[in-house]
């Protein structure tokens, strides 16, 4: 059965390590605004307009007190070159056979192009201070997502 997760809702905890191998755990960002973003592949063009949508709003999305974090399945390795190639200013999390993504419900089907897949769905969570969601985007949009989600801040 596939997790539905709405505004309101309280986030799932989290321990995930970064491309760095440092670690991030939600409760560390207790008090804070976090964006949760899913995207499925790291250098692929859809999740890096996405990536470099967040990277271009970073600054605005910093400013409404917000702090961006970006999961994928990929290896730190992956995510490493990433970040590099795109000067992208916040960090890339690895979730390892995606237990997090699935507890989130932005890991399950999906269909592109008619064909049915199982895999990472473009999902974004924004978690308040309180560690609740304020916003939840079950397929997010590639594109101009980080203005999507800085409006959503701003709102």
């Amino acid at each position: 059965m596939a997790v539905t997760l709405e505004a309101g809702d309280r986030a799932p905890a989290f321990t995930l390590k970064d491309q760095d191998g440092k670690t991030h755990k939600l409760t560390e960002y207790k008090g804070q605004t976090v964006v949760l973003y899913f995207y499925p592949k790291d250098d692929t063009p859809g999740c890096t307009k996405q990536a470099c949508s967040f990277r271009d709003e970073h600054e605005a999305i910093a400013e409404e007190g917000a702090i961006v974090l970006g999961v994928s399945t990929d290896d730190a390795e992956s995510h490493q070159k990433f970040r590099e190639k795109y000067d992208l200013p916040f960090p890339l999390l690895v979730d390892k056979g995606a237990k997090v993504a699935t507890r989130y419900g932005a890991w399950g089907e999906k269909v592109l192009y008619g064909r049915k897949s199982i895999g990472m769905t473009r999902s974004t969570f924004v978690i308040g201070p309180d560690g609740k969601f304020t916003k939840v985007w079950k397929r997010a949009k590639a594109a101009d997502h980080g203005q999507a989600v800085l409006k959503a801040l701003r709102a």
